[in-house]
């Protein structure tokens, strides 16, 4: 049997939740940049990604970070794209990238060369993601690169993959090839729209994703509005409701740079109020055994087939009270904010 090596992985297979975090690869030679961001993550984080040339843009290589992150006392996550290297450059980064301290990877296609700041670069994708999966597996499972040469003391990676829950169209049939290949965990893209996340999740439940696969939800703070545009417009897969963006900007109307502003958002400028048609009583039987708690969480449909994020709010004997309302329906929502800087 073959040991596990990852600490990240040991932490899922005992069940336990786990965060993972980022390091901003950085545009520089110097390497203090990611040591920093490592340093500061040290006890919040269990691992860490280090990004390969993300938006297809050269930065400090994924390996140097993964070398800075494990000497911070993090573990690193490897990301490698099929974009920039053959498959026996791929080879030797999944060796390099072991001997470095990264116990983790996360397998990418890469973002088009298009993308980037070299946009006539000449993307190699010798192997696809799917292949790229199926060498670190083979590597790991039986000490072998995929021409079949035998690795004395072969890496093995704790393998991931990346997801786009909220893409449309989505194929649910491409996260289980993922998988088929030999991805044990999944990263999700980014995620601010919770419904649409429930009803996502409701769709790959009943294909065993989650029995077969860790999951590592995307989750990221909206520092400025421009930022939040920005991932809602580049990003693939991530939206930022509109509404929200439309209130902010109008409650920062006037502001100056420096300035300092505690803005409040009452429910019809936020995610609206809560509507009591939206929560109706359901009979227990109906409901699945494990769910009937309060706070318990489920997928339901409208009177219009729509479907929706649902909580069981109460439960009674002969009644269950299910709440399809926004989770932040009724709330008033605070930010603090500051500006940095006016375009």
């Amino acid at each position: 049997m073959i040991g596990v090596a990852s600490r990240l992985e040991r932490i899922v297979i005992a069940g336990r939740f786990a965060v993972t975090s980022d390091v901003g690869a950085g545009r520089t030679a110097d390497g203090s940049f990611t040591t920093d961001q490592a340093r500061n993550l040290v006890g919040y984080a269990d691992a860490v990604n280090v990004g390969d040339n993300p938006l297809a843009s050269p930065h400090l290589s994924a390996l140097a970070e993964a070398a800075f992150v494990a000497q911070a006392g993090l573990e690193p996550i490897l990301q490698l794209t099929c974009r920039d290297r053959n498959r026996i450059g791929l080879t030797s980064d999944l060796l390099g990238g072991w001997a470095l301290g990264a116990r983790n990877l996360l397998c990418l296609t890469g973002d088009p060369v298009t993308a980037g700041d070299h946009p006539d670069a000449v993307g190699v994708n010798d192997l696809s993601v799917l292949e790229l999966v199926s060498l670190a597996r083979k590597l790991r499972d039986e000490g072998r690169t995929l021409a079949g040469v035998e690795v004395d003391l072969p890496p093995r990676y704790f393998i991931g993959v990346a997801d786009s829950p909220l893409a449309e169209p989505y194929d649910p049939a491409r996260l289980e090839a993922k998988l088929d290949a030999g991805a044990m965990f999944v990263q999700t893209q980014i995620a601010y729209d919770v419904e649409r996340l429930a009803a996502w999740a409701d769709e790959v439940r009943p294909r065993g994703i989650f029995e077969r696969a860790s999951l590592f939800l995307g989750l990221a703070p909206v520092h400025s509005l421009r930022t939040a545009r920005w991932m809602s417009d580049r990003l693939p897969g991530v939206t930022v409701p509109q509404a929200l963006l439309r209130a902010l900007e109008e409650a920062l109307a006037g502001m100056k740079v420096s300035e300092s502003r505690k803005v409040t958002l009452p429910p019809d400028k936020g995610y609206g109020a809560v509507i009591p048609q939206l929560i109706q009583e359901v009979d227990p039987k109906q409901i699945p055994e494990e769910a009937r708690v309060a706070g318990a969480e489920l997928a339901a449909e409208d009177e219009q087939g729509n479907r929706h994020f649902a909580r069981v709010q109460e439960v009674h004997e002969d009644k269950i009270l299910v709440d399809m309302n926004h989770p932040l329906a009724g709330r008033t929502l605070h930010f603090d904010v500051k500006i940095l800087s006016i375009d």
